[in-house]
């Protein structure tokens, strides 16, 4: 009898761990050493994720697609600075953990396909984040839903300050047959900072949107795309307070993130997590496809 769920494993540029369940024809692809990432999500051999591979083959660009990890920063900061302890530090877009190699931790195709992945701080990381930490993530593929578990622990002697987020890239070839369900009355255009009501509506001829929605009143934002049939519902705890939409004229794809926080919060101090020594927080997102 062929196994439900299986993981297999493929060997190229970057190692990829391929997770399966047949009876959805569900599947993951999943990349440790290029920080983690997703790289492609696909069900009833749909796929649903965008990835521009050229960018993904140079190790020197950051990766545009699949679903990238925002640690200990989301955005950018003012000059990518920020001072802790009265000393500078510099800090790319986004952070370090979505270009760092991870390790795999754990593998488990029982009543589930799932693997579990690690970061642990070194001196790279200390160089520009002067902590200890660790990260687990463990990615599950279950029928039509991809839950994203994490898990972030303290290992220093005083109070660890980050936010965390995703940015998951969502493949769509025609913009103007995309609907949305997103859980705000307000959105942050975090180009020109001016805040405006938001009525789940996009003008896709606008070259660049990048929008934030800093008060959220519900947990679950949705993404129907009318001509591929699929609606995406991504669910979150309570520590992604905020989401983000951003999205390229004439590129194949729209980013519905969510984040904790919002930009420069390790300078604002604005919903930035304050992780006592020793302490642990755990979060989830997940992402069900429903085709109709």
């Amino acid at each position: 009898m062929m196994p439900v769920f299986a993981i297999a494993f493929r060997r190229q540029q970057y190692d990829t761990y391929i997770l399966s369940d047949q009876t959805a024809q569900s599947r993951l692809e999943v990349v440790p050493d290029r920080g983690g990432i997703i790289t492609s999500w696909q069900v009833q051999g749909r796929e649903l994720l965008y990835m521009d591979t050229a960018r993904f083959a140079d190790p020197s660009l950051s990766v545009r697609g699949g679903i990238p990890i925002l640690f200990p920063i989301c955005g950018n900061l003012p000059d990518n600075t920020y001072t802790h302890n009265g000393q500078s530090y510099t800090l790319k877009q986004h952070g370090f953990a979505r270009d760092l190699p991870w390790e795999v931790l754990d593998r488990v195709t029982q009543d589930q396909a799932s693997l579990k992945l690690g970061l642990s701080s070194n001196d790279q990381t200390r160089a520009v984040y002067p902590f200890d930490f660790q990260l687990e993530f463990t990615y599950t593929l279950q029928g039509q839903t991809l839950s994203l578990q994490q898990r972030y622990t303290n290992c220093s002697s005083e109070v660890m300050p980050f936010s965390i987020g995703f940015h998951p890239y969502f493949l769509v070839l025609d913009k103007h047959q995309l609907r949305f369900e997103i859980p705000a009355t307000e959105a942050l255009d975090q180009k020109s900072q001016i805040r405006q009501p938001f009525f789940n509506t996009f003008d896709f001829e606008r070259p660049e949107i990048d929008w934030a929605f800093p008060q959220l009143n519900r947990q679950v934002a949705i993404g129907s795309d009318l001509s591929r049939h699929t609606r995406i519902t991504l669910s979150y705890s309570p520590e992604f307070s905020a989401l983000v939409f951003w999205t390229l004229k004439g590129k194949d794809f729209y980013c519905l993130e969510p984040w904790s926080a919002l930009r420069n919060a390790l300078n604002t101090g604005d919903r930035l997590f304050d992780l006592a020594p020793g302490a642990t927080l755990e979060t989830e997102v997940s992402l069900t496809v429903d085709f109709n």
